[in-house]
């Protein structure tokens, strides 16, 4: 194998590539999280080049660091720079490899709202009867998917993997070298416009995955209750349906506050789950859950100990009672759809004081200025205490509610108010990062 630094001489090949990482199988991307031992890729971005850390990964441990520059006076690690013409490339193509060497099922999700959730939720059923690697976190786009395949373990026995998009093409190429024998599109809402130019754009993004699924003999489950993805899935070579009504497996919600409970009412022998979730919206993401769990033979008893064990984190559809409040904390982002079902569910909770908390949602292109004025008509709708409305196309409506720029103002103004016995639903997109209103409250 060459390991070299001069772009005269030869790079090397995704097996000799395959080769070091059997000996050092840990992948690492950010110098500050080096461990001994690792393979650092040097990655490239728009305002950073991994090129110029790369040194600085071997003095801290990694074993090798991958680069696509040359490095002047390497020095004493001359010898663990490994030259490659796109370390990006190379980092998938080393994870297709590895992907390669296994025969497991590999099952993939995306959507516009509620993959991330999902995925938790058939992590924890399936991995109580099989080892099972899971994306970690929401590592789903184009350097995510390929460090959550070179995770896996040699003796997994099942693999899910979660796949993020925002632009046509984009599921297809991971499909490329995920393979996945499995998959489970959530929903097609609007999320990500700017990108995917349209409602069709985005059905057509996602659809990628039920395309690569009929080309290739896969398995769909489809939630039943969404005409399109029944249209969507047709050709299929195996289908399993969950849903409300008609399907293979169905649940219905049982009780929806303070927090999720579910009654499923056909297809395997369960009756009522009690979840730590809120939010009916999440019955869709539940019955995945149960239905993957189901089809995979997981025990019964054990499908429901997975789901009620389930605690949500980082700002996904959290219930926290802090004194005599109640805040539901689902700010990990937003789009039109996920806000129009989450403002829908909590004008249903039983209470007088219902306070609204929400932050503008971002990548809508064009349409941004008209999606958010949808909402404010949702919003003027229903009777609420308060409405606080946070950042970007908000403030350029005019509206009656009290409006902040960002999430720190928002905050002191709520810090001030000493609200008790009230209900908050504090959401907005990721860059509005609104859990910092509720953080100046020392709440979390």
């Amino acid at each position: 194998m060459n390991k070299t630094g001069d772009l005269n001489r030869s790079t090397v090949s995704t097996e000799d590539l395959y080769h070091l990482y059997l000996k050092h199988p840990f992948v690492c991307t950010d110098t500050r999280s080096v461990h001994s031992g690792d393979l650092f890729f040097a990655l490239k971005g728009e305002n950073f080049n991994g090129n110029h850390f790369a040194l600085q990964a071997l003095a801290n441990g990694a074993a090798y660091a991958i680069i696509d520059e040359q490095i002047e006076d390497a020095g004493q690690h001359k010898d663990r720079l490994v030259f490659v013409e796109n370390v990006l490339t190379a980092l998938q193509l080393l994870a297709a490899h590895h992907r390669n060497q296994f025969s497991i099922p590999f099952i993939a999700i995306t959507g516009s709202n509620g993959k991330t959730t999902t995925k938790e939720l058939i992590h924890a059923v399936l991995s109580l009867k099989y080892k099972t690697s899971t994306t970690e976190g929401n590592l789903n786009n184009h350097i995510g998917i390929p460090l959550t395949l070179l995770k896996i373990k040699p003796d997994a026995e099942i693999a899910i993997v979660e796949m993020g998009a925002n632009h046509i093409g984009e599921i297809a190429g991971y499909c490329l070298y995920t393979r996945p024998t499995h998959g489970l599109i959530t929903n097609v809402g609007k999320a990500h416009l700017e990108g995917f130019g349209s409602p069709e754009g985005v059905k057509k993004g996602k659809g990628e995955l039920y395309d690569y699924l009929r080309a290739h003999g896969g398995t769909a489950f489809v939630m039943w209750d969404y005409d399109y993805l029944q249209q969507m899935s047709k050709g299929i070579s195996e289908i399993i349906s969950y849903g409300t009504a008609q399907a293979d497996l169905t649940g219905t919600v049982e009780s929806a506050f303070p927090q999720l409970q579910i009654l499923m009412t056909g297809g395997v022998h369960l009756d009522k789950i009690q979840t730590q979730l809120t939010g009916n919206y999440n019955l869709p993401n539940l019955l995945a859950a149960v239905c993957v769990g189901n089809y995979f033979n997981v025990n019964p008893s054990d499908i429901r100990t997975g789901i009620e064990a389930y605690t949500p984190s980082n700002s996904r559809s959290q219930l926290m009672q802090i004194g005599t409040n109640t805040i539901i904390l689902d700010a990990y982002n937003a789009n039109p759809s996920s806000m129009k079902s989450a403002i829908e569910n909590f004008s249903a909770y039983p209470s007088k004081n219902k306070i609204l908390l929400l932050g503008a949602m971002a990548e809508l292109g064009r349409d941004s200025l008209q999606e958010h004025t949808i909402i404010l008509n949702q919003i003027l709708t229903e009777k609420w205490k308060e409405v606080v409305l946070v950042g970007g196309d908000f403030l350029k409506l005019k509206h009656p509610f009290k409006h902040f720029k960002n999430a720190e103002e928002a905050g002191k103004w709520l810090a001030s108010q000493n609200f008790q016995h009230s209900v908050l639903l504090v959401k907005g997109s990721r860059s509005m990062r609104m859990e910092q209103a509720i953080e100046s409250l020392k709440l979390i």
